[in-house]
């Protein structure tokens, strides 16, 4: 199958994608779990292609009854590809596996920003790095997977007037992991994120990637 190749198949009457499927073998694995998730969870509509997707990242359908979509999420993120808008994300893990095809926004880390913030508020690099982000938060998707000091930088800064497109944010852990979450789900801005403790950078890859994988669909099928 070259590098290079969308495979897809028809399934109940939809078309099935996996941008990052590059061998018939990994493609058929991916067909088969997502049909699988789909019987599990429903195909009504986008979002449940976005708890499909985060179910099989972490192998568990208990995600999808966590997930929370406020103030249409995937449409903002869809707007949000089409003009190329950048995908800023916490950890260098979330940016690698963000798939890279099938969009031209750039994907950077907060990681690679903020380095003396960091030493000098004794804060994580993942916090100081959003803030020295700060202006270019507006219209941008930012994907926080796996630092809840991130996460609620992001928050603090929305309040304060920035006002990104889409925040995906599902940190993992039992130190502000969950508050985090709470706290972006009252504010005014499209946002993904799941209830509780559990999450990580499987989930919030997931939920990106598949907005990517309709994204590309859309526009194949234009």
């Amino acid at each position: 199958m070259p590098k290079e190749s969308s495979p897809r198949v028809v399934t109940t009457g939809n078309t099935y994608t996996d941008l990052g499927a590059s061998t018939a073998e990994a493609f058929e694995i991916s067909r088969t779990s997502r049909a699988i998730a789909r019987e599990k969870i429903g195909d009504a509509d986008y979002e449940d292609r976005i708890r499909q997707r985060c179910s099989i990242a972490v192998g568990d359908f208990a995600m999808a009854g966590l997930l929370r979509f406020h103030k249409k999420p995937v449409e903002a993120g869809l707007t949000s590809l089409s003009v190329s808008a950048p995908v800023i994300t916490d950890i260098r893990m979330v940016q690698v596996g963000i798939q890279k095809r099938g969009h031209s926004s750039p994907v950077i880390c907060a990681l690679d920003y903020g380095a003396e913030v960091a030493s000098a508020k004794g804060i994580t690099r993942s916090r100081a790095g959003i803030l020295a982000l700060r202006d270019q938060l507006d219209g941008s998707v930012i994907v926080i997977g796996n630092a809840p000091s991130a996460l609620l930088s992001v928050c603090d800064l929305i309040r304060e007037g920035c006002h990104p497109a889409l925040v995906i944010g599902t940190p993992v852990g039992f130190v502000k992991a969950a508050e985090s979450k709470e706290e972006l789900r009252t504010l005014d801005i499209p946002s993904i994120s799941n209830e509780g403790t559990r999450g990580g950078t499987p989930v919030a890859v997931a939920a990106i990637n598949e907005i990517i994988t309709i994204y590309a669909e859309i526009q194949r099928d234009s």
